[in-house]
């Protein structure tokens, strides 16, 4: 039976995910971090020997029974390949759904910014993501914010438009237009020196694996797409791939929503 195969964790974890929820969604309610959520599905997979979301509804509810693999590596890079490729399908929809709400936005630019926001701290398994924007006279500013923890939060808004020294990842956006990526945020010399801006994204918002996002009309930087995770987990290419293409759908819904302004 299942329920002596999985620990009880990993029944929770398994249950909600045959039942629908995302790694999001079930790391909220268990007061975990997505990425143990991941985890603890790559285990689910291998122990019940099931290699898709449907296959593992059905050994849940006796539909089908528990199929181990003898091959303890075989059986580890199949669970592997499934998460990953039930990911792959969901960035896909994700992202259709974020354009189908960007075409019918007209112009309501909160409500598809939060919307994109919240779809790209699950794609990306982070815990918190902002939407800076940009003015090369004032500097940045946070416009957007979703799951941010609330003492960095009210430290931006307190801040309000800010100028950002080079070394900090934000300031490296403006120097280079191109994605930052930084492993540990505390590990970095600037984290040691005191910059304002380094020690609230560690101190205030617990951030270890930070990357940023260049949001680029043109060749003119508006602003810049940040996501966090609050363990040493640097970000992928594919968790990137996916962060650039929301940085992108938000720059399409900031300029649509300032010619509809107009």
């Amino acid at each position: 039976m299942q329920q002596e195969t999985l620990t009880s964790r990993e029944h929770e974890i398994a249950a909600a995910y045959a039942s629908g929820d995302n790694y999001h969604e079930i790391a909220g309610e268990l007061g975990i971090a997505p990425s143990t959520v991941r985890t603890h599905l790559t285990t689910i997979y291998r122990k019940l020997g099931v290699s898709s979301k449907i296959e593992l509804y059905g050994v849940l509810n006796g539909e089908a029974q528990v199929q181990p693999s003898d091959d303890a590596e075989k059986a580890a890079l199949i669970s592997e390949l499934a998460l990953s490729l039930e990911e792959a399908v969901r960035r896909e929809r994700v992202l259709g759904e974020v354009l189908r709400i960007i075409s019918r936005s007209n112009g309501q630019l909160d409500e598809v910014i939060a919307s994109v926001l919240g779809y790209a701290l699950e794609l990306c398994d982070a815990e918190f993501g902002i939407l800076f924007e940009y003015d090369s006279t004032s500097g940045y500013r946070a416009n957007y914010m979703r799951g941010i923890p609330a003492a960095f939060s009210d430290w931006l808004s307190e801040m309000g438009s800010f100028h950002v020294g080079p070394k900090t990842g934000l300031g490296r956006v403006i120097a280079a237009h191109e994605v930052i990526n930084i492993s540990d945020v505390r590990s970095e010399m600037i984290y040691h020196t005191g910059d304002p801006l380094r020690y609230a994204t560690a101190d205030l918002g617990g951030a270890r694996s930070f990357a940023a996002i260049p949001m680029l009309s043109g060749d003119r930087l508006i602003g810049a797409f940040s996501v966090y995770r609050q363990t040493v987990r640097p970000f992928d290419d594919k968790a990137l791939e996916t962060a650039q293409m929301f940085a992108d759908q938000s720059v399409i819904a900031i300029e649509n929503a300032r010619l509809i302004s107009r």
